[in-house]
């Protein structure tokens, strides 16, 4: 049998190869995968970048991809409970491939249960990345926060800080992913065509923001440096509270009184075992040090879609056979106004 995946090439175009079917390592399972979704921070920027300036040293295609969804039709090894016919979904670069038929490491796979869609939950990587942000953030019901940049991972998030019981506003210049915020929730201000300070503050009144997640990539020194404007102030003068990095933005930090007392943070990956080869392929953190576990993660974000508190379904604007992958890429890099979740669906 030969699988189709989706591949990334040296001038940033996408396309599809064909190939032998994976051999299963020792804990791993076979998915048939239905639905996977392409990320348009990540891996979108890889294909942005490669069309600006192509690698010639990249000789073979990049085979990419890391959240999709399927059923189990085999497993190897110890499974942990996946049997053949389940549906799950399932993340991993290298793993959750774009792609009909992926193998993936059994901490990565988790059950969908049926009120639960292959396309609802192909989003579970960037829903992950969104959860471990908002960990990371600390929030706290009644507390107010912002969130930059209203792509999948930071409208993901601010749904999940207002489930926390916090009060959220997104900066966003695009006006389809502030129209998408908006249905799922999240009003937004638009802070390059506009100064976002004053509504922020307003919003924020009379405290100021406790939070700040930066969510989207690039420069952001004039967004740090507004949102530095937003925080809350203490009695010394200073800016307080917890500004949170997932994006792959860059902001200046300064020492000293420049930067108050602000708690800067780093957010990555879906949460603790995530690249953890020994773990991904089975072995547990002691639940009492590690309470949430990428697959913790994962299970807890599965359950908030079943109980339709989570909201994914309003991301998804475009559907495409994956045989479709280059219009995909296409869409998605030239037009990042018209695409946010663009969903990539397979036949059998």
């Amino acid at each position: 049998m030969k699988r189709i995946v989706g591949c990334l090439y040296h001038d940033g175009r996408l396309g599809i190869e064909e190939e032998t079917m994976p051999k299963l390592a020792e804990n791993e399972v076979l998915v048939e995968v239905h639905a996977s979704l392409i990320s348009p921070g990540t891996e979108m920027s890889s294909a942005r970048n490669l069309r600006r300036k192509p690698d010639p040293a990249i000789s073979a295609p990049i085979k990419f991809g890391y959240s999709n969804a399927g059923i189990v039709i085999k497993t190897k090894g110890d499974a942990r409970g996946l049997v053949p016919g389940m549906r799950v979904a399932c993340m991993g670069a290298g793993a959750a491939l774009h792609a009909n038929y992926a193998a993936v490491p059994v901490n990565l796979v988790v059950p969908i249960p049926d009120g639960v869609t292959f396309e609802q939950a192909a989003y579970l990587s960037l829903a992950a990345t969104a959860l471990q942000a908002v960990r990371r953030t600390d929030v706290r019901l009644g507390e107010y926060g912002s969130v930059l940049g209203m792509g999948i991972v930071g409208n993901l998030a601010a749904q999940l800080y207002r489930l926390s019981g916090a009060r959220v506003l997104g900066w966003e210049t695009l006006k389809l992913r502030a129209r998408l915020a908006k249905k799922c929730g999240v009003g937004t201000v638009d802070f390059l065509k506009s100064d976002p300070v004053e509504p922020t503050k307003t919003f924020a009144a009379p405290w100021g923001l406790d939070f700040a997640l930066f969510a989207f990539g690039g420069d952001a020194e004039k967004a740090f440096l507004n949102i530095k404007k937003c925080m809350k102030i203490s009695a010394d003068g200073h800016a307080m509270g917890r500004v949170v990095l997932v994006g792959g933005c860059r902001v200046p930090v300064d020492g000293g009184a420049a930067s108050g007392n602000l708690d800067i943070r780093a957010s990555s990956r879906t949460g603790a075992g995530y690249h953890d080869h020994a773990w991904e392929y089975g072995r547990d953190y002691p639940a009492a040090f590690v309470q949430f576990t990428t697959q913790r993660n994962a299970q807890e974000l599965i359950r908030l879609i079943s109980e339709k508190r989570l909201a994914v379904d309003p991301l998804t604007t475009h559907r495409m056979p994956l045989e479709n992958i280059a219009e995909a890429g296409d869409l998605l890099v030239e037009h990042p106004d018209r695409a946010l979740g663009v969903i990539l669906t397979m036949k059998h």
